[in-house]
This record gives structure tokens, C-alpha cells and sequence, in this order.
């Protein structure tokens, strides 16, 4: 199943562009160990959204489709919160991460509408 009207580069790429963004904030990140934890957990969903929607771009089904994607808003969800971490912790200043907290909640609403969209085709052609 293809994300529809060219639409799977777009968000491939915003969600590749949204993972080099976490990556080299985790690199700028002081290097003492509650900084270096979060970070480690941002890393590992930052970038796993952007593979859950290459992988969604393949999949077998409807159902496989929404699986990816939905497991894409899962690990956007997480960075969020690890990024609103960073801030209140005061580990990281919340105007440097204005910027990746604005593309986050993008992203989050493009894969809700994704999922929810997925579901009624899904629902329609039963």
C-alpha cells in the first residue's frame, strides 16, 4: 500500500529531515548522564518515525499500512515527550527546540489524519 498523490516523499522526507534535526540535537546535548539518557530515548524514536513510514510505503495490506503509520504516531508521540522533557528539565533552552516541537505536532497531525483517513477507506470498501 503507497501513501496517495506522492504524498509517501513529502512525508518521507519530512520525517527523515525531523530525525537528522533530533540526531544532531542529541550530538549538541552536554554530555552528563541525564542528558545523555534522554537523549538516548529521543534519539531512538526520533528516527524511528520516519523507518515506520518507509516501511508503511511497503506494506503487504490495508491493515499492514495502518499498523506502520500508526506505529509511526506512536513513536512521534514519545519523542514529544522527550523532547518537552529536555525543556522542562531545563537541559535544553525551549527556544532551541521550538522549531523541532512545531514540526513534531505537524507531523503528529499528518499521521493522525493518515490513520483516521486509512481506517474509513478501509471501513467504506468492506
Amino acid at each position: 500500500m503507497r501513501l496517495q498523490n506522492g504524498g509517501e516523499k513529502d512525508l518521507g522526507a519530512r520525517t527523515k529531515a525531523f530525525a537528522m534535526r533530533v540526531v544532531r540535537l542529541y550530538a549538541a546535548l552536554p554530555k552528563d548522564t541525564i542528558s545523555q539518557v534522554i537523549g538516548k530515548q529521543l534519539l531512538r524514536s526520533g528516527t524511528s518515525v520516519g523507518a515506520h513510514i518507509a516501511e508503511a510505503s511497503f506494506g503487504r495490506s490495508r491493515a499492514e499500512f495502518i499498523s506502520k503509520v500508526e506505529g509511526a504516531l506512536q513513536e512521534m508521540q514519545e519523542s514529544r515527550y522527550w523532547i518537552e522533557l529536555l525543556a522542562e528539565a531545563g537541559l535544553v533552552k525551549p527556544d532551541r527546540l521550538a522549531a523541532l516541537t512545531d514540526e513534531a505536532a505537524e507531523l503528529t497531525a499528518i499521521l493522525v489524519t493518515i490513520v483516521q483517513r486509512s481506517r474509513t477507506t478501509a471501513r467504506a470498501s468492506v
